[in-house]
């Protein structure tokens, strides 16, 4: 048999965690070069996280090996590196269609196995949830392991050190393994290493220990002294061989670093740590991208996550390059530091997604990386616009919702004037529920004195930018989607800060189209003229706080509709209608958005067709709400109530 079909026959004949166990020395390596094989053809068509998971292939055969999943739980911080353990828990087949509408999610899914506990793709939760979970099987008296894989970028994180604290204090099995794929330590592995791990993990080591300083500490001058010299030595030992100190100062055990691409080393340290039941660290080091030649040689960030198919010999893109959203700021943003010395930018450990790094290129002294911290992102720049700067925090939507009380109380009760860019806004498809950006208008609306805008192409985004950054007695937001731009969309004329897109003489319909768009707004209002109805197309600009101007237009027409690219519940709609009613408006109001609810993974377009916001839907709707208008009668339309039904479960009807 070739080595070839050696490989084909031991991946098709895993079917669960079990399989692994059957596996010799050299056919777990043979199974790695397979599964790495098969990462990249699958990721290769459709995109994916691909350079996390060709770093963690051994490391996941180990876990499988030692631990019984799913009585062990697993837990993976971020879940972006499932994807092997994936394959090993029967989902080979769902790899065709991943992140694809009704295939496999990029992360994992408690809908898709019994082995996966929760869809922790927001970085630096996994601790906290098995620090629960652990506690739950002591209470229940349950001899049950959990298991956390813990990026080195999560444990930048704040809340990776809270949940450090409790786990120390609980004292529970838990064990711990650090994925460390960005640096590495001096060489430990060998027998010295091996032994005093070994040693560390034993309990008599500790009980010993324990004699040793009781026994000292009773006799007088000699004693505690001779105890400290002691206890400085042995420290001093382990911390020549091995990083530990750091966890064993909080009462955590260590174990490592060992090499992550050797499964029997991994497998010897997670079976001591396994042994010892209570909180143990493995620290694993790994190399992203490993394995397959254009992801380790790929700088900037080892093919972490290519966004769609590409080729395979290359690792390049197959798509033709355009301009996105991203570049626009990057570009704009790196033109304003040029000409404000006052201008500093902070990343959240995403300098290159966000466009960051353009700054950072140009001004490195002026830009931040915080690590996946957004609290202390949000905070520090608020120190920063004391100390008489302009701050640009840039990060994707989503996130920005773990820093609502900074953003709140540490910026804006301050006045301060911080700007928050707010990449990937609104649906953004194959990443699923937890990387919607649809939040923000809804949570962040009701902060005070906060401005947010929402630019519907690249013109826009680039004038936006700079109002933004001209406020200087708060916080602004500026939110835009992911992928390309589209075409340049002028206004036809400006009534205040509202762009006119286009307008009819027959004042039927206001269409109000938030940030991108506004050229839906437009294909509508075509539609429409063919039914007979005169629609004007607006573009607020900036959402918040309304602009008065957009009142005034709105009680000219017969019917006010917003199309938003976020939540209904507290969204645009909602505020222009709080706006219209304290302004006695009595022009009825239905507002088109996302329905609150988790709606699953797939393109952008196929779920804005699911929830209804597409041209040929808006169109649709409005021209059922026109026509019963046309068929009430006048005195009846005036008394008609000014904001729409708020069912929150679809489009308005």
């Amino acid at each position: 048999m070739s080595v070839e079909e050696g490989r084909a026959s031991l991946l098709s004949a895993i079917r669960g965690p079990q399989d692994l166990k059957r596996l010799s020395g050299e056919e777990l390596v043979l199974l790695s070069a397979e599964i790495r094989d098969f990462l990249v053809a699958k990721v290769s068509r459709t995109g994916g996280h691909l350079g996390p998971n060709l770093g963690v292939v051994e490391l996941t055969l180990a876990m499988h090996r030692v631990f019984d999943s799913p009585r062990d739980r697993f837990l993976f911080d971020t879940g972006h590196q499932s994807y092997v353990h994936k394959i090993v828990t029967g989902r080979q087949a769902g790899f065709d269609q991943l992140r694809q509408r009704g295939g496999l999610s990029g992360y994992p899914s408690r809908a898709e196995s019994e082995h996966d506990m929760v869809e922790n793709s927001h970085a630096s939760t996994a601790l906290s949830y098995a620090d629960g979970v652990a506690k739950a099987f002591a209470l229940r008296g349950e001899d049950r392991s959990v298991v956390a894989v813990v990026g080195d970028g999560a444990l930048t994180g704040g809340m990776c050190w809270e949940a450090l604290n409790n786990i120390a204090t609980a004292r529970n099995p838990l064990v711990i393994v650090v994925n460390d794929n960005q640096r590495s330590y001096a060489p430990t592995i060998g027998g010295l290493a091996d032994h005093l791990s070994s040693l560390r993990l034993n309990p008599g080591y500790e009980k010993v220990l324990d004699l040793v300083k009781e026994s000292l500490g009773s006799t007088p001058l000699v004693g505690r002294p001779l105890y400290e010299v002691l206890h400085a030595v042995k420290k001093g030992i382990k911390d020549a061989v091995a990083p530990q100190a750091m966890f064993e100062d909080l009462g955590i055990k260590y174990v490592g670093p060992v090499d992550g691409h050797d499964i029997g080393a991994v497998e010897s340290a997670l079976r001591r740590a396994k042994g010892f039941r209570g909180p143990v660290i493995v620290h694993a080091v790994t190399r992203k991208g490993y394995g397959y030649r254009p992801a380790e040689e790929d700088d900037a960030d080892n093919l972490h996550g290519p966004s769609s198919a590409f080729d395979v010999e290359t690792g390049k893109l197959l798509a033709a390059p355009s301009v996105k959203w991203t570049h626009v700021f990057a570009e704009e943003l790196v033109a304003i530091a040029d000409e404000r010395p006052d201008v500093v930018g902070i990343t959240a450990a995403m300098a290159e997604p966000t466009g960051i790094s353009a700054l950072a290129r140009k001004h490195p002294e002026r830009v931040y990386d915080v690590g996946i911290a957004e609290q202390h992102a949000a905070t520090s720049a608020a120190g920063l616009a004391m100390g008489g700067l302009h701050p640009v925090v840039a990060v994707y939507a989503t996130f920005l919702n773990r820093a609502f009380d900074q953003v709140l109380l540490d910026v804006a009760m301050h006045k301060l004037p911080v700007t928050f860019v707010l990449d990937r806004a609104g649906i953004t498809g194959p990443d699923g529920p937890s990387h919607y950006g649809i939040w923000d208008m809804s949570v962040f609306g009701v902060v005070p004195g906060l401005r947010m805008a929402a630019p519907r192409d690249a013109a826009t985004l680039r004038d936006e930018l700079r109002e933004a950054m001209a406020v200087d007695d708060g916080p602004t937001i500026l939110r835009f989607p992911t992928g390309s731009v589209a075409a340049d969309l002028p206004a036809v004329r400006k009534v205040g800060p509202v762009d006119v897109l286009t307008e009819h003489r027959q004042k039927d319909v206001l269409l109000v189209a938030v940030g991108a768009f506004g050229h839906l707004g437009v294909e509508v209002a075509t539609r429409l003229a063919e039914q007979g109805y005169g629609v004007t197309v607006v573009d607020p600009r900036w959402v918040r706080p309304v602009a008065p101007e957009l009142v005034t237009l709105a009680a000219a027409h017969r019917l006010v509709v917003t199309v938003e690219d976020g939540v209904r519940t507290g969204g645009v709609g909602d505020a222009i209608a709080k706006a219209m009613r304290d302004a006695d408006v009595r022009v009825p109001l239905k507002d088109l958005g996302v329905p609150v609810q988790w709606h699953p993974h797939g393109s952008r377009a196929q779920i804005l067709s699911d929830i209804g916001l597409t041209a040929q839907d808006v169109a649709r709707e409005v021209t059922g709400w026109m026509s019963r208008l046309d068929d009430t009668a006048p005195a009846e339309r005036l008394d008609a109530p000014t904001p729409a039904p708020r069912d929150n479960v679809g489009p308005a009807r």
